[in-house]
């Protein structure tokens, strides 16, 4: 609009989830449609059949999970929610609007784009709802990017943020996720602190993917801020498919820490920054399930930081820096 005072667009993106139960199959087909996920030799021939055959395989048991937590995944609501603190953090320095792009589901990224194309922005800053970057998150969203945007340009400087594992603010969040954990237990020292991150194929770490290192950088600095002399181990969940996966998985984890007696676990989804159904069926449920069943006595889960005002501060202090 002519006269209107120009914006900075910020896209942040996350992998999205189904927002209803007949979104289950569809979203899933999204996610194994992505070449980042299903690759091998010709891959491209036979990618869709693939993912379709999987997508109705798994729809059922995965809409069970669902059903668990309410029928739906919650990660379009969260992800909103932050989008809203963060433009109104951001206030302060830049008139920003901040638009959501999830990588499998809607809004997707040509809807990012459109919202930004109604805004007079002068600039745009992408910003992966993924503080580690890994090749199949990170990478798979800003090449997304790329492929919708080259045919919607708008003709403004695009700046990107690629990580965040060690922003001071991102780690603060996380030891104060874990201090409200912990307020309630007695003999705190005594629990063990299990770090959860989402797995990744192996193929892709021997590839380059920095994602297993920056993840072992933010459990470190996790651990150094909060001074705590715990018991921890990180691991890994979320495993698909029959090829090898970064080691140890949440689930053996649990089971070698209740063989050496462990009675106290602290579950921390060291990488998930909102709730979906990776924290609240995998870890709450089922993991709960294995780890009482093994005869762990108590077992705590770290809530997502969510729209934690000390995470959405990090955000913010990238996308200014981004700016400058």
């Amino acid at each position: 609009m002519p006269g209107a005072k120009a914006k900075t667009g910020v896209v942040v993106f996350q992998l999205g989830g189904p927002d209803a139960p007949d979104a289950i199959e569809p979203f899933l087909y999204n996610l194994f449609c992505d070449p980042e996920i299903i690759d091998f030799p010709l891959a491209w021939i036979a990618r869709k059949a693939l993912a379709k055959f999987i997508s109705r395989t798994r729809a059922k048991t995965v809409g069970e999970h669902y059903r668990e937590i309410g029928g739906f995944s919650p990660i379009r609501r969260l992800t909103e929610a932050q989008a809203s603190a963060l433009q109104t953090a951001l206030a302060p320095s830049l008139d920003a609007r901040v638009v959501v792009a999830m990588r499998y589901w809607r809004p997707f990224t040509k809807d990012a784009i459109a919202a930004l194309q109604s805004e007079n922005v002068s600039q745009i800053v992408l910003l992966p709802l993924y503080p580690q970057y890994s090749y199949a998150t990170t990478r798979s969203s800003l090449n997304e990017w790329n492929r919708v945007y080259s045919a919607r340009t708008l003709g403004v400087p695009v700046k990107t943020v690629e990580s965040y594992y060690d922003h001071p603010d991102y780690i603060a969040a996380l030891v104060e996720r874990i201090e409200t954990a912990m307020a309630p237990l007695a003999l705190r020292e005594n629990v063990h602190l299990v770090f959860s991150a989402h797995g990744l194929p192996l193929k892709l770490v021997k590839a380059g993917d920095p994602y297993p290192k920056q993840i072992q950088e933010t459990v470190s600095r996790v651990l150094a801020l909060g001074a705590y002399k715990n018991q921890h181990t990180l691991c890994f969940q979320s495993r698909v498919g029959p090829q090898k996966w970064l080691e140890p998985s949440l689930t053996q984890s649990i089971e070698r820490l209740a063989r050496e007696g462990v009675k106290r676990m602290m579950v921390v989804p060291v990488a998930f920054v909102t709730e979906h159904i990776e924290t609240l069926f995998e870890i709450n449920v089922e993991a709960r399930e294995e780890a009482e069943k093994l005869g762990v006595q108590e077992f705590t889960m770290m809530p997502a930081l969510n729209d934690s005002p000390r995470f959405i501060r990090a955000l913010a202090d990238l996308v200014v820096r981004a700016t400058k």
